[in-house]
């Protein structure tokens, strides 16, 4: 299924379950948990656990914040960007920091979901990507963020397919260190 298929498929079952049609929402929610767990799982390979529960806080986030979602702006956009701030405090707390636990504010920007959100997501992560050396940053983009395996990458990159699971390692780390130091 192409991502225009999963856009459209996700919004008509959730604008359906605004409107009250309570099969429509249910299975919604079960699409979507699938495409969370896909979506994070490439971001957060190793960290099985911590997948499923980002789900559940991405779920119940969604849930809570619904009415905020403007049916004329890309579904997938608003999901990745309530994602990607949950996936943030995850790292900021893996990295020594305690998570942020303040309820979410109905007003916060992230849930005004638009394309300039992703743009602005996109240019944070190449940012915080261009910060780390090649041996971290290629096998982060090859297989987190392009979906490759780690033999392709190797293949493509000219590393062993162990330097390219360290790489990733060591990448993950110094960028939720440097996360939770509150810059890039």
């Amino acid at each position: 299924m192409t991502i225009h298929e999963v856009e459209a498929e996700l919004h008509a079952l959730f604008v359906r379950g605004q409107a009250g049609d309570a099969a429509a929402y249910h299975a919604f929610l079960r699409r979507l948990g699938g495409h969370l767990r896909a979506y994070l799982g490439r971001r957060l390979f190793g960290w099985p656990d911590e997948v499923e529960d980002l789900v559940q806080e991405c779920l119940l986030a969604m849930h809570n914040q619904r009415h905020t979602y403007q049916p004329d702006q890309p579904l997938t956009a608003w999901v990745h960007a309530i994602a990607r701030y949950k996936m943030i405090d995850l790292l900021r707390a893996k990295a020594g920091r305690e998570a942020l636990h303040d309820p979410l504010e109905d007003d916060l920007p992230v849930f005004a979901a638009s394309q300039e959100d992703a743009g602005d997501a996109r240019r944070d992560l190449a940012g915080l990507l261009a910060t780390l050396p090649d041996r971290h940053r290629l096998p982060i983009v090859h297989v987190k963020l392009e979906g490759r395996s780690v033999a392709e990458t190797a293949r493509l990159t000219g590393m062993s397919e162990s330097a390219v699971k360290v790489g990733i390692h060591r990448g993950l780390k110094a960028l939720a260190g440097r996360l939770a130091k509150g810059h890039p």
